[in-house]
């Protein structure tokens, strides 16, 4: 498959690390690291979510955008206080977006986004990357904590400072290249730098047919509705039968 750059560049970064869950938002990031990074690197966590398909098929859009793929398993089962992690919690379903009540959803897994860049530094500073990139967004998702601007620098500062760079220089970056888009802003951005998102899943409850009810079916349909584009995955789902 071809991704053409979205606009021209003059000279590419050597290598980058990306927190891929493979989801809309990671599944960007990775085209767009693709775009500026001679080398790429996606490094995903399957630590016994509810939609661990999601990371499960992310080996899919991996292998066709040719990016190597390390996948760390992990238990959080310990951490509990989630839905996404305690399968005794009910997940929350709603009848549409706007129906979304404000505050941390029982879908917030604490510290989560914190762990995962404290694990993607120690991986790639044993391996000499010094540039991670994830698919944090703010807009649409405005109540997780670890998804903010100020999150991110804070993490940054510590990871320089906790890691060989606080002796030795060459700090980390982290690059949040969505952190104000929209959804929907977000899917234009790939689908203009070649993203398929035929295999990027997005339910919690953790099938590759769309519950159409949780928190994040609705906030992925009411984007693709705005983009006026069809979503890749129904197509692939529909073309393939299953729906």
């Amino acid at each position: 498959m071809h991704y053409p750059h979205p606009c021209p560049i003059i000279e590419l970064m050597k290598e980058c690390t990306v927190l891929f869950s493979g989801g809309l938002d990671s599944t960007t990031t990775l085209i767009w690291a693709k775009h500026r990074f001679k080398k790429v690197q996606a490094l995903s966590f399957q630590y016994g979510q509810r939609h661990s398909l999601e990371v499960e098929l992310s080996r899919n859009t991996a292998r066709r955008m040719t990016v190597p793929q390390t996948v760390v398993p992990l238990d959080f089962s310990f951490i509990g206080g989630s839905s996404l992690i305690d399968t005794e919690m009910p997940l929350p379903e709603f009848s549409r977006a706007e129906d979304i009540p404000e505050g941390p959803p029982s879908t917030y897994v604490p510290f989560r986004n914190g762990i995962f860049l404290s694990l993607a530094a120690a991986w790639s500073e044993a391996r000499g990357i010094r540039d991670l990139a994830a698919g944090f967004n703010v807009i649409d998702s405005p109540d997780y904590p670890d998804t903010r601007p100020d999150f991110v620098k804070t993490m940054g500062t510590a990871i320089n400072q906790g890691t060989g760079a606080g002796i030795s220089g060459g700090n980390f970056h982290i690059h949040a290249p969505f952190i104000h888009h929209t959804k929907s802003d977000i899917i234009r951005e790939g689908i203009k730098m070649g993203a398929d998102y035929a295999y990027s899943i997005s339910c919690y409850a953790g099938s590759e047919i769309p519950c159409g009810k949780c928190s994040s079916c609705r906030l992925r349909e009411k984007a693709w509705q705005e983009t006026g584009e069809k979503d890749h995955l129904l197509l692939r789902l529909k073309k393939e039968g299953k729906i």
